[in-house]
């Protein structure tokens, strides 16, 4: 024989379950939101990553290429450059010690 309260009290237990679940429920789906967003977020990472390693990546490789060229190029100029300094100091020792050789060559004929 079930009594009344017998039934009252296993509705309420059967009612306390599936407020339970329900519960469980809203709890998943606001996990299920979260999960989502962050998901969101790590793609739009992804994504630019992708974009830097497929475009960024190539842009920035051709900016150090030119880099180093123009580098190498002022390198070359300044070698250029030191060179022909150096061979026109050379030069104008040469010159003056010409110039002196004949100024004394010149004071001692005079003397």
């Amino acid at each position: 024989v079930v009594t009344r309260d017998d039934v009252e009290e296993a509705l309420k237990a059967k009612w306390q379950y599936v407020k339970d679940k329900e519960q469980l429920l809203k709890d998943l789906h606001s996990q299920i939101e979260e999960t989502g967003q962050r998901l969101s977020i790590k793609q739009g990472e992804r994504d630019y990553w992708l974009e830097y390693k497929n475009v960024g990546s190539k842009t920035q490789a051709n900016k150090i290429m030119n880099l180093k060229k123009d580098i190498k190029e002022v390198k070359d100029d300044l070698h250029r450059a030191t060179e022909y300094y150096r061979n026109a100091l050379q030069a104008v020792k040469e010159e003056n010690d010409r110039l002196v050789e004949r100024h004394m060559k010149l004071s001692k004929e005079q003397a």
